[in-house]
């Protein structure tokens, strides 16, 4: 055997938070990586393997000599820095954003720092790995990637080692560990003798973790006298103390060829998709308003000279991403940890709402605004990069039975009053659609009086159990308080095959992880209604009210119907009280030879009907064949807070929540009379949106209204003043429908550049020009399918524009 070796990996694998709060993670931290400094004095051929920048930085902070250390030995060459991102996270749920982000302050901090930065991406607890990651890997200076879950039983890989490729083609050589990535053994005998079984060629040489982990630890020296001492034994393998940087070298240097798979990695622990639907929505909301925050704040610095918080920026981002650990927003730490993660998304959303803020109002402050006495202008912006009609409400005062709503050429434009959030008077809600311009704004302006300009929109068709406008008839049941029907009158199509916007109770005695369970089908019932009722009817929208209840819960969901969209928008308020119990909404969808595509970060996914849960951004679209008529049609199913689906056959559902025990993890058994901790007890709130289609969603434009749900427009009520801005414009437009500019920053480093994000969003080859026309530049690119591409965009115009990597570093 001696022919063959194992590349022995000294590591820790180190949760900063699960059972136990970040202020003990943070300590052991500290603790292992003394140990691991102890053993290299001792042991002058021992190196040791780390990541997550995260960790570094509390060390810098706190032990700043030990951190000293630590860079000595990386400059030597025997503390290895894998891993280039901010922690290791959840590496499903996390926005493709915040996956840039890990790797844009986690691979910079590394090169600040230590003058290096990570060539091993490193998620070796992770629970799943979506199918983007090799293409942000590589873009983020990251050629290979360790990984473990799923293992061989969840799902069948042809090697140990292999290509992962992403959908672009880029490639990661990909390593997925054997049994486990720590040891708890003094001795390594028996681990080592497990992997003998795993020596197949042509891949002759293993991989193989060794270290005390989860609550660190590292390796012991036991384990190092004893790697020692099994090199003494013929039948085993050389052990070598080595690094996962050296291994994969090594591997690309042999000559030897490797499978390639084009795939998710799926599926372990699939109730972590949404196990504790706090944290799901904070993460979902963080990282929309950091993204509409930079966005303006950028576009602010150029355009009024508004400073950018770049700093202030970095530390949001930095919570977000530490959130993002896969014991946190998996769902699966104990409850106290997800007061501290509050805390942290907390802060980060108030730096984004400062950050936006000051940029929309030192925008709104510049536009000309003549004076009128009897007029209170709105300035609306739009955080997308396409031309956005959408429903906008905001909380106002002074209207009166004679106001009238105009845009900026005083043409009249439909509004009416929806319940206001304060019970008082003198405070209204206003609801108006508002047709806004690609990433700019607009101003409308409210009246207090004109007969003249009264009189406008006309409802849609609505009562009590009815809504009815030019393309559909939504119909309720009264005393399911399902939809009985959805009629699509322009495609003469019945959109569901049963009663949709069910909701079914499921019974879930499963762990918090949902260990081994890939199915959640066992129905224990289903809501019913209390009332259905009309409860909004004007010209911008209709909404029925359905109350239902099962046990001690109640579920509230208001259906709102446009006279001119074409989708249906859901407030849904749950107040949860069972216990070992999962809520889904069912669709049933009216079509045959149907194909299901789930948004995932910065890509998409094709799924099997198999009726197994999966993990999804912010929409699922379910596609096929009318019967009658032999065309193509769908429904996207869209969300601002869930990432659970699945799909039975003909039923797509929403997974709304689930309500295991905190922190429970087979094999324990609760006792059947203990008092436990359940998650997602009480008040919960989030909306969907239902999109029928004739053709594919690429048609319908699912992409851009799942981003409008998530990321809503910004308005401003001001004041009239002198300017030198339009009533309306736009600052950054892309000229093909399926590449979205997703960030818009300044550069990292110092300096005002732009840097302009955009990835392709339908799986197609495209040219695309991405317009800023008030500072006169023009990208033009061409994405291949589901391509990120990054721009550095000069305030000089002499400068060129120049494509970077993900870090910001140039092409």
């Amino acid at each position: 055997m001696k022919h063959r070796k194992l590349y022995m990996i000294g590591n820790a694998h180190l949760d900063p938070v699960w059972l136990w709060q970040w202020q003990e993670g943070f300590q052991e931290v500290k603790a292992t990586f003394r140990s691991a400094l102890d053993r290299m004095k001792e042991y002058d051929d021992f190196v040791f393997t780390s990541s997550s920048a995260a960790m570094y930085e509390w060390v810098e902070i706190n032990a700043p000599d030990m951190f000293e250390e630590i860079r000595r030995r990386v400059a030597e060459g025997r503390w290895n820095i894998v891993g280039g991102w901010w922690i290791q996270p959840d590496c499903n749920i996390p926005s493709g954003e915040s996956f840039v982000r890990q790797g844009l302050y986690g691979q910079r901090y590394f090169m600040e720092k230590f003058g290096v930065t990570a060539k091993v991406g490193y998620n070796v607890d992770s629970f799943g790995h979506n199918a983007m990651l090799p293409q942000i890997l590589k873009k983020s200076g990251m050629d290979y990637y360790v990984m473990m879950r799923p293992m061989p039983n969840e799902k069948g890989l042809p090697s140990r080692l292999f290509w992962w490729q992403a959908d672009d083609g880029s490639k990661v050589l990909t390593f997925r560990i054997m049994f486990e990535y720590l040891s708890w053994g003094k001795e390594l005998g028996g681990h080592v003798r497990r992997a003998l079984g795993e020596f197949k060629d042509p891949l002759n040489d293993l991989l193989f973790f060794y270290g005390v982990g989860n609550h660190g630890g590292g390796p012991t020296k036991e384990n190092i006298e004893s790697i020692r001492a099994l090199n003494d034994d013929p039948e085993l393998p050389k052990l070598v103390f080595a690094t996962p940087d050296q291994y994969f070298a090594d591997m690309e240097a042999s000559g030897m060829s490797f499978p390639v798979v084009h795939d998710d990695l799926q599926h372990h622990a699939s109730g972590c998709y949404s196990a504790h639907s706090g944290i799901k929505q904070w993460n979902r909301q963080a990282e929309n308003r950091l993204a509409a925050a930079e966005k303006y704040s950028a576009l602010a610095s150029w355009i009024t000279g508004q400073p950018y918080p770049l700093e202030a920026f970095g530390r949001a981002w930095k919570n977000v991403l530490f959130n993002q650990f896969h014991d946190i927003l998996a769902g699966t730490s104990l409850e106290s940890a997800y007061e501290d993660a509050r805390y942290l998304f907390g802060e980060a959303m108030a730096i984004a709402d400062r950050a936006l803020n000051d940029a929309v109002q030192s925008i709104s402050w510049r536009v000309g605004i003549r004076q009128d006495e009897g007029m209170k202008p709105i300035v609306v912006f739009n955080p997308h990069a396409w031309a956005s009609k959408v429903n906008v409400e905001l909380e106002v005062g002074g209207i009166g039975p004679k106001t009238v709503l105009t845009d900026e050429n005083d043409t009249p434009v439909p509004f009416q009053t929806v319940q206001s959030q304060a019970t008082s008077g003198g405070r209204y809600r206003l609801s108006f659609m508002a047709e806004l311009p690609p990433l700019g704004y607009r101003t409308y302006k409210l009246v207090a009086e004109s007969e003249s300009l009264k009189g406008l929109g006309t409802p849609i068709a609505a009562s009590d159990l009815v809504l009815e406008n030019g393309r559909f008839r939504l119909e309720f049941d009264r005393d399911s308080g399902a939809i009985k029907s959805l009629r699509d009158k322009k495609a003469e199509h019945d959109v569901f095959a049963g009663p949709a916007a069910r909701a079914v109770v499921i019974d879930d005695k499963s762990d918090t992880w949902s260990h081994d369970v890939l199915h959640f089908n066992k129905a224990a019932g289903e809501f019913k209604a209390v009332k259905v009722s009309r409860i909004e009817h004007g010209p911008v929208k209709s909404v029925i009210r359905v109350v239902s209840r099962y046990g001690d819960s109640k579920l509230v969901q208001d259906f709102a119907m446009y006279p001119d969209r074409e989708l249906i928008d859901v407030s849904v308020t749950v107040d949860w009280r069972e216990k070992f119990k999962m809520l889904k909404l069912v669709f049933p969808i009216n079509v045959i030879f149907s194909k299901h595509t789930y948004e995932t970060p910065y890509g998409t996914i094709q799924r099997e009907h198999n009726g197994e849960e999966e993990p999804g951004q912010s929409w699922v679209d379910y596609t096929g064949l009318t019967r009658q008529t032999n065309k193509i049609y769908g429904v996207s199913l869209l969300n601002d807070a869930k990432y659970s689906y699945s799909i039975s056959g003909k039923e797509l559902a929403l997974t709304v929540l689930r309500s295991p025990i905190y922190a429970h993890h087979d094999p324990l058994v609760p006792e059947p009379d203990g008092e436990y901790s359940f998650i997602d007890q009480g008040i919960q709130r989030f909306n969907y949106s239902l999109l029928p289609h004739e053709g594919g969603w690429e048609q319908a434009g699912t992409a851009h209204r799942a981003a409008e749900l998530n990321c809503r427009p910004t308005a401003v009520i001001e004041t009239y003043h002198e300017g030198d801005l339009p009533l309306a414009d736009s600052y950054v437009a892309s000229s093909a429908d399926n590449v979205v500019v997703s960030a818009v920053k300044i550069a990292e480093g110092g300096g005002d550049d732009l840097i302009v994000r955009a990835y392709e969003t339908e799986g197609r080859r495209t040219q695309a020009e991405i317009a800023l026309p008030r500072f006169g530049r023009i990208i033009r690119a061409e994405f291949g399918p589901s391509e990120i591409k990054t721009y550095r965009v000069p305030r000089d115009a002499a400068r060129p524009v120049v494509e970077t990597d993900l870090l910001e570093r140039d092409v």
